[in-house]
Parts: C-alpha cells; structure tokens; sequence
C-alpha cells in the first residue's frame, strides 16, 4: 500500500530534513488540498504528523486534525508527540484510523501495550527510528531522533508482540528526507523475522525505481512525504508502481 504522508506546523505542510526543527522547507498552506489530490489519485490510507505536537503536546493542532480528518475521503493514521492515554483518545476522537507512537513505546512499553488493549492493536501503529552503528546494531532513537536508546527494534517488536502487534513504521534515520533511496535490506530482514507484522517503510524514497526496490520485501506499506512534496512522481505513479508487485 502505497501511503502518502504530510507533517504539519502552525497548519503549514512542511518537512524536516533528518528530523531537524531548524531544516524546515515550506510546501504549502492547504494540507486539505494535499490530502484531496492524494485520495483523488487513488491513496486508500494517508499519514498525517503534528510537529507542533511532536514539539509541545499543549501546542497539538487538534481543531485543526480535526477539521482535516473529517474532509478527506480516506482513513488518515496520525502521530506527533503521542505521550498519554487522553492523546490517543484525543486522536481517535478526532477521526484518525490510527494513532502513531514513538518515544513513548520505547520509553514506557507497559503503557502501550496498555491501550492497545484498550482500543485494540489495530488502532496503534509504532514509529520506531532506528540508528544503524558501524556494528550493525540497530537502536531505537526517541525524543526526536535527540536521543539513542540502548533498545533495539528487534526486542522492541519482541516485547510488543504478545500484545497483538499489528503495524510498525519503521525509519532508517540516515535515510529520512534524502531522496536517496531506502534501506531495503533492513526491511526484508524485519519482515522474514517477524511475518505476523505489517511493517510500513519510511525515509528515503526519492523514485519509482526506490519502489520497486522494496518490491519483494513483504514491507506492508511505503510512506511518501518529500518525493511527493516536490514532484519526483506522482501518487498515482506510486500506485501503478507498487500494484504491478500485488498481480503477480
């Protein structure tokens, strides 16, 4: 599933390059006119991050998610500072199909693990960054990518796993918003090991042929942010890409 992802501040869509605050590039003022050319060209499930909220949760766009949410004609998964119950309940009210966690799976795990019972495993997605060492150590890094966690994605995936996981989006930091090509190697390795996890490939993607790359990968669903943002191809391209892999 090819998902088409904007991130949002003071309304703006926008993008980071490696997570960065002070990068910042500027590509629109109408997110609801985004979020409708995607559906229009075909996008069955969108990707929506609050930098705001990632930021400052008293600073969360909320109206704002709202008000987009309830316009589009597709399911929207939502992430960006999510650290409580009340955020997820706040997202889900809103009318996200998902909330996306991060930080807070790695930091308080018994917590999530928590309102995925609640509201079933479904309804999460963990947004797991990882940091590839020259021992080829995969660690999580939380707090924005300011901070690397001893933990690794593989005994993250573990521990979640008897709690009914269901969706990962996963990251290779060195990859985010450089257009040059993602980590394929790292996605077939996470999705042989754990085969029961719909695993969403992020960060890097700057071609059709990037693409066509994960085809085979068993990766669930590809998110599209800068590529999209500046032309490089097309939702609709994306999809044609991505759907010649599912008739075979």
């Amino acid at each position: 599933m090819i998902i088409p992802a904007i991130d949002l501040i003071n309304g703006q869509v926008v993008r980071l390059y490696q997570g960065d605050y002070g990068q910042k590039t500027e590509y629109s003022s109408d997110p609801q006119g985004r979020f409708d050319d995607y559906v229009a060209q075909g996008a069955t499930q969108l990707h929506l991050v609050d930098l705001d909220g990632a930021k400052n949760t008293t600073a969360r766009q909320l109206a704002l998610i709202g008000q987009l949410l309830s316009h589009t004609a597709a399911p929207v998964q939502v992430g960006g500072g999510v650290r409580s119950e009340q955020d997820v309940a706040d997202l889900l009210a809103a009318g996200a199909n998902r909330v996306v966690v991060g930080s807070t799976a790695v930091k308080h795990p018994a917590i999530v693990m928590g309102w995925m019972e609640k509201y079933g495993p479904e309804r999460i997605v963990l947004a797991l960054d990882v940091n590839i060492g020259a021992d080829g150590v995969r660690r999580i890094a939380v707090a924005g990518w300011q901070e690397e966690s001893d933990t690794t994605i593989e005994s993250l995936i573990e521990t979640f796993l008897p709690a009914g996981l269901k969706h990962v989006l996963c990251t290779d930091i060195s990859r985010d918003g450089t257009l040059q090509g993602t980590n394929v190697a790292l996605y077939r390795d996470l999705c042989a090991r754990f085969p029961s996890v719909a695993f969403q490939a992020s960060g890097g993607i700057g071609s059709l042929a990037d693409i066509e790359a994960l085809k085979g990968s068993g990766v669930g669903g590809i998110i599209l942010g800068r590529a999209l943002l500046e032309g490089k191809f097309s939702v609709a391209e994306a999809i044609a890409c991505w759907a010649e892999q599912e008739v075979r």
